[in-house]
């Protein structure tokens, strides 16, 4: 059941995926399209599963699903997972590897691999300060609050000093 991800409560679940490049315009609404028709017919245990999704920054796809109403289970993750790599394969794009990072450099969202972010903080190219991209946070709550923090407040606090 689609609903807007903006009336999910706060302890709704979840699963932020990561492009390794920006979505052009036709891309986006394509995978909008595809993403309404997913979830308005994603279920568990043949129940439907209250559930939304939001773009952000035309390269992070973010998918909620309020399990008060009903649990994702394995099977259901399975299916959302399948649909992702489906998407991957669709527009050639990274979507489920979690060794990247991505950080804000003004209003541009940039994207390197762990190895070079951790290379740029050594070099103090970016800092404590650089706003990053917490992509481990699991609740809406912790997405609207806590996903845009200064590294200093996130797990890349561990490269920053």
């Amino acid at each position: 059941m689609l609903v807007d991800f903006n009336i999910l409560p706060p302890e709704s679940r979840v699963w932020i995926y990561q492009a390794n490049r920006s979505f052009n315009e036709q891309e986006l609404e394509e995978i909008k399209a595809k993403l309404n028709v997913f979830i308005e017919n994603w279920t568990a245990h043949g129940s439907d599963l209250q559930s939304g999704y939001t773009i952000e920054y035309k390269r992070f796809i973010v998918i909620g699903v309020n399990q008060s109403m009903s649990q994702a289970t394995g099977c259901s993750i399975d299916a959302s997972v399948h649909f992702i790599q489906q998407l991957e394969k669709d527009y050639n794009v990274d979507l489920m590897d979690k060794m990247n990072v991505s950080y804000k450099q003004g209003e541009y969202v940039a994207y390197k691999t762990l190895t070079d972010f951790r290379k740029m903080a050594k070099d103090k190219a970016v800092s404590k300060n650089t706003i990053v991209f917490n992509n481990l946070v699991a609740n809406v709550g912790e997405f609207k609050e806590n996903w845009e923090v200064p590294a200093s407040e996130s797990w890349h606090s561990r490269f920053v000093k």
